[in-house]
């Protein structure tokens, strides 16, 4: 029930009906943010837009930093569980290609709005510091799955580098991606984790680790 508090809620509305997603509500962020910029669009301009009020707009998200983001966290807990149900027998550099790629993976609907996110998440100052908090949510889904694999700690060296890795990795093809219009970013991931594998692969060089030594050339189970 509406709080007499809630002015929003106070009179019925004429035109667009209230959003009801986190989806809609970041859509219609995205949009105020291209038309006026990040910066100077404020969370009561984004929630007239949407139809609701000020105190409804934060059920939704804790911040104007958290709108590009979209429902960040339940993207992580599919990302979790594909990685654990991927065969044991599967190399870990496979896995966690397969893993990334799928979690980057979009409806065709909303590829432009990603686009326009990943634009704002990479080059607004404000987002860029905001997103290092989001950055290593994910990284540390990489790392427990990795050292899992590798039977070390997940804040060991070996996961923590993985982890730091395949960021980077997914960034570089994502900024690939925003610089052309007609790229496949599915491709770019493939192609760029595909090329680190080749990269730092040395011919002869042992595939096991030992957790109290220095780590080999490749981890075990890559």
């Amino acid at each position: 029930m509406a709080t007499s508090d809630d002015p929003a809620a106070a009179a019925p509305r004429l035109g667009r009906q209230p959003s009801t997603s986190q989806a809609e509500l970041s859509h219609i962020a995205l949009q105020l943010f291209i038309e006026h910029g990040f910066d100077a669009t404020t969370i009561d301009e984004i929630a007239a837009r949407a139809g609701i009020g000020r105190r409804t707009f934060f059920r939704y998200f804790p911040s104007k930093n958290d709108l590009p983001w979209g429902d960040f966290e339940s993207l992580l807990d599919r990302m979790r569980a594909h990685l654990g149900s991927l065969p044991a027998e599967l190399p870990l550099v496979d896995a966690l290609r397969t893993a990334v790629i799928e979690f980057n993976r979009f409806p065709a609907a909303e590829v432009p709005y990603h686009r326009q996110r990943m634009d704002l998440l990479l080059n607004v100052p404000t987002l860029v510091a905001h997103s290092t908090l989001r950055y290593a949510s994910w990284r540390q889904v990489v790392a427990e799955f990795a050292a899992e694999r590798l039977g070390v700690p997940a804040d060991s060296l070996q996961p923590q580098a993985i982890a730091w890795t395949y960021l980077a990795v997914s960034l570089a093809a994502y900024e690939q991606w925003l610089k052309h219009d007609d790229a496949e970013l599915g491709e770019l991931l493939d192609s760029a984790f595909r090329m680190l594998d080749s990269t730092f692969a040395t011919p002869g060089a042992s595939h096991t680790s030992d957790p109290s030594g220095p780590p080999s050339t490749r981890p075990a189970g890559l």
